[in-house]
């Protein structure tokens, strides 16, 4: 069977629309329509810079942590069956911040793209000896191929389709742009370079109708963000 997809924006109401939509519904398709919230950890000093930051384990900048704290304000009045958290220390502290730490259960399947040799540079120096480099589309050598990482991303999926409520998930730019993809079906190869992500940002996943019609619903929510200056 070929499964229909989309996209549903947030809208200016955001969340909190969302959630009186959901509150409107019967309590049966509350139970089986859940959201899966996303959130990208906090600025660090590699994402000021550029830097391709897979495995390296960088703490927060300051502002990233105050961005974290925000976050944490934006969903305030949530409430979820499961919180899992990439084991990274980024992905870790905005948790923390954010007010999951107690609760959060670490998945290793959450951790950001392994960039193997490619760790730590940035795309124009990638690119000035492979100028048709494209992460999603080539992978990176000593690291992850996109097909690893979208394994990965499938077993979350599988993993938050099955919890009993809504689920809230830190991890980090790129794995969050290839767990959306697969979300709705998508092969990241192709689609997920065109899903910009920014940091402490926030998503949220979900469904349309039923089950059978996976949804973005919320996608780079950054109202909460305080930007550099």
């Amino acid at each position: 069977m070929t499964q229909r997809i989309g996209i549903v924006t947030g809208g200016g109401a955001g969340l909190r629309a969302m959630r009186d939509d959901r509150c409107a519904r019967s309590s049966l398709m509350s139970q089986e329509s859940p959201i899966v919230y996303l959130a990208r950890h906090g600025e660090t000093a590699w994402t000021l810079t550029g830097q391709y930051t897979g495995l390296t384990d960088l703490p927060l900048t300051e502002r990233g942590e105050r961005n974290a704290r925000r976050l944490g304000e934006r969903l305030k009045g949530l409430t979820f069956a499961k919180v899992f958290t990439s084991p990274l220390r980024r992905a870790v502290r905005t948790c923390e911040l954010a007010g999951f730490g107690a609760v959060a259960e670490v998945d290793p399947d959450l951790v950001e793209w392994n960039y193997g040799q490619f760790e730590g540079l940035r795309t124009a120096e990638i690119r000035a000896d492979r100028p048709d480099w494209q992460l999603f589309r080539d992978g990176c050598p000593g690291g992850e191929s996109p097909a690893e990482v979208a394994a990965r991303a499938d077993r979350v999926v599988t993993r938050v389709r099955a919890a009993q409520g809504d689920v809230l998930l830190f991890s980090s730019g790129h794995f969050i742009r290839v767990l959306a993809t697969r979300w709705i079906g998508l092969d990241p190869t192709g689609n997920a370079r065109s899903f910009m992500l920014s940091t402490a940002s926030l998503c949220a996943l979900g469904y349309q109708d039923d089950l059978s019609r996976p949804v973005i619903r919320l996608w780079n929510e950054t109202r909460h963000v305080e930007s550099p200056l």
